[in-house]
Parts: structure tokens; C-alpha cells; sequence
């Protein structure tokens, strides 16, 4: 790789411990994907943040990295932690992983790192600019960035996005050039998307299929798309494959810039999304948990689910997880919304929660990604549909 002066001063340690960490694990990712250099960055967001994941061995490389002087020199936040850092015992979050889950987040930010603990970074003010390289690392929020905003990433791990914050670039490979942004599977949708579900079984769908290629959609019957609705397409399909960039005709930045190239793309037809529900859905009756908020919601959402839930009292436990700072601004819908015995969640979500401690068997969900985590990360049977049907098993701890 071809590095600046800085750079080589800092892989050679002359700028300290902890910054030549950093370039030693970017440098050696570089080489890994044939960077010919790196790439300075706006921003970054780290993932490897919740204790469940990260356990003892994760704790103490991070308090390692943050004793050897590590410092962040852009703007970066943080992925879900395990648990609402001010509310966990309301969840019923032992004290014991609440304490771990604590460490981790104060070696983050003794780095320099702002504790927001959330998947949508762009929702309260981590927000790229069109064309801005950065190093973000959780899949949804890739790949909202690179599809909705226009951004560049690559798909980081927790490790690499860290050095990049860090080092203050990136090895320039993958979705940072011009060359791997192009579209190379085209999918016509004939079917309606009514809601966030339907884009969530689309997800899935086409995530099993395209892998890791960059998808083209054209939503014929679907002529108004919503950013939530986007963001649901973009995190399920990052779930069920390793979709990080997709484009949508006429609606995200990038589309015209590449629908030249089509003729080019493999194409695929979806007339209907059964496999999507059939993948994500199961055959569970009875509802003791439902989970919204994958990725967290927004202000938009939480005014859909108060408005469902006014008047009523749930059965089973309902999480709606947000980034605290949207929590925060959203007061009188916070107050409603709990008013029903339902809880707005901060700081973590259903799937670096330990919620296999929490004792729950059943989850009813809207979001694709967290159906297609949770059978596996979380140990529960799944129903998945929309918003409306989700509220209505909370209220009636039946999936009828």
C-alpha cells in the first residue's frame, strides 16, 4: 500500500501506541483487499459494543487499546449496548451484566467516543454527506448510508471501524470506489409493498439471492417509498445475505448515476413475497414478547405505535427500542405509549440484549432483521407481520 508520511509515522509508532495499533489492523486489511492506499474519513461507527457479544475477552481488549493512549480523531458512535444503560432494570437485566455492560461503554469513551448506543447513528446527528467516505460497521446502518445518503462504506467489523476512527482513514477497497457500485442484479417488484413488513419479506428474498451483489429495484406499484421503509429493505437484506448497496429506481441518489449499466445484470422477477413470510414467520401461538425497533425507530414510528396503542393495556412485554436521543425528544409519545405497559427501550435491542436470561419463549416483530436474527441469536420462535398485527398480539398475547 501506498501511505502518506503521517501514515507511516503512524504504523511506525512514532505517534504513539495506540494509533499504531490502529494502521497495523488497517494496513493489514488493505493488503488483505488490494487497497492501493487509504482514504481519509468523516465519520465512524462502531459495532462490538454489547457485553453479550463482546464478554470478558472483549472487555479488556478495548480497556487494552483505550491504556495505550487510543484516541478517536472523527466523529464516531456506537452500536446497541446490551442493555438501556439507565433503565436496564426495568428490562430485567441482571445488575452483574449491567455493570459489565458499563465497562465496555466507558472504555469507548475514554477513546473519545460519544455514548450513543444506537443502529441509526443518522437519526441524531452522525449524518454523512453525499460522496463522504466513512467506516461504519452495523449492516443496516451501511447499508442506509451507502444506499439512501449517497455515502461510502464498506461493511467493518468492530475492530477495523475502531482503528479507523482512530487513524482517521481507511483502506481504500470494496464500496469506496466507483467500479463496485454499479448495479448487478436488477429486480422488477410487480407485487404492492403496503408497509414495513412487506419490505422486510422483500428483504429477505432478495438477500438470499443476491448475496453479496449490489440489487436495482424497480417498485412499479410503489411510486411513494418511505425512509423507514428503505431502511427495513436495506437491514433485512444485510441479514438474510450481505447486501451493503442497493439502488431504487427513481428514489435513492445513486440510481440514474448507474441504470446505464443494467443491460449488463442478472434480473429477477418477484410477483409475490410468500417466501419471505414463510422464511421469517413460524406457526407460535402465544405472544410473551414483541419487539419493535430494527433498526431503532424513529419519531415517525413511535407516533404510529402510540396512536395503535392509545387506550390499551398489553399482555405481554413490549419493547419499542430507539436511540436515546429520540427517546428524549419524543416525551408526550413516550408517555402514551408506556401508558399501555409497553416500554421505549434506549441504548440496546432484541438482539444483543440477553434475552435468553429474560426467559421468553415468543417473539412478535415488524422487522425482518430481528426476525431472522432472533431464532438463532436469541433462542425464540418468531412471528413476523405488520405493525398493526404485532400491537394487536401485545394487547391480546395472541398471534391470531
Amino acid at each position: 500500500m501506498k501511505l502518506t508520511k503521517e501514515e507511516q509515522d503512524m504504523l511506525d509508532g512514532k505517534l504513539g501506541e495506540g494509533i499504531q495499533k490502529a494502521m497495523e489492523i488497517l494496513v493489514a486489511l488493505g493488503e488483505i483487499y488490494g487497497a492501493r492506499d487509504m482514504v481519509p474519513i468523516t465519520s465512524s461507527q462502531v459495532s462490538g459494543v454489547s457485553y453479550k457479544n463482546l464478554g470478558d475477552a472483549g472487555l479488556e481488549f478495548l480497556q487494552d487499546w483505550a491504556a495505550k493512549g487510543a484516541r478517536v480523531i472523527v466523529p464516531t458512535t456506537l452500536n446497541p449496548a446490551g442493555a438501556d444503560i439507565e433503565n436496564w432494570k426495568a428490562l430485567g437485566i441482571s445488575e452483574e451484566f449491567a455493570k459489565k455492560q458499563k465497562e465496555v461503554v466507558d472504555a469507548y469513551v475514554s477513546m473519545g467516543i460519544t455514548p450513543s448506543c444506537t443502529c441509526a447513528p443518522y437519526m441524531i446527528g452522525n449524518a454523512p454527506k453525499y460522496g463522504d467516505h466513512i467506516a461504519w460497521s452495523e449492516s443496516s446502518a451501511v447499508s442506509y448510508e451507502n444506499s439512501v445518503m449517497g455515502a461510502r462504506t464498506n461493511r467493518e467489523g468492530g475492530p477495523s471501524a475502531l482503528a479507523a476512527a482512530i487513524a482517521g482513514c481507511t483502506p481504500r477497497y470494496g464500496l469506496h470506489l466507483d467500479a463496485n457500485r454499479k448495479a448487478s442484479l436488477v429486480v422488477n417488484v410487480e407485487c404492492e409493498l403496503k408497509d414495513h413488513a412487506d419490505y422486510g419479506a422483500l428483504g429477505y428474498i432478495i438477500g438470499k439471492r443476491a448475496g453479496t451483489k449490489v440489487p436495482y429495484f424497480y417498485l412499479e406499484k410503489n411510486k411513494k417509498v418511505l425512509s423507514d421503509q428503505l431502511r427495513t429493505l436495506g437491514a433485512t437484506m444485510a441479514a438474510a445475505g450481505s447486501v451493503a448497496l442497493y439502488h431504487v429506481d427513481g428514489v435513492t441518489p445513486e440510481a440514474k448515476r448507474y441504470n446505464m449499466v443494467l443491460s449488463y445484470a442478472e434480473r429477477i422477477t418477484v410477483k409475490d413475497l410468500k417466501e419471505g413470510y414463510d422464511a421469517l414467520d413460524s406457526d407460535a401461538k402465544d405472544i410473551d414478547y414483541v419487539a419493535i425497533g430494527c433498526p431503532h425507530a424513529s419519531l415517525d414510528e413511535l407516533r404510529e405505535i402510540a396512536a395503535l396503542l392509545k387506550g390499551k393495556k398489553v399482555k405481554s412485554a413490549v419493547w419499542i427500542t430507539t436511540a436515546r436521543k429520540i427517546k428524549d425528544n419524543a416525551g408526550p409519545l413516550v408517555e402514551e405509549i408506556e401508558k399501555s405497559g409497553a416500554l421505549v427501550v434506549a441504548d440496546t435491542c432484541m438482539i444483543v440484549a440477553p434475552i435468553e436470561e429474560l426467559g421468553y419463549k415468543t417473539m412478535a416483530t415488524n422487522a425482518g432483521k430481528a426476525a431472522c436474527y432472533a431464532p438463532s441469536h436469541c433462542k425464540l420462535s418468531t412471528r413476523y407481520g405488520p405493525l398493526k398485527k404485532c400491537i394487536d398480539a401485545a394487547v391480546s398475547g395472541r398471534w391470531e
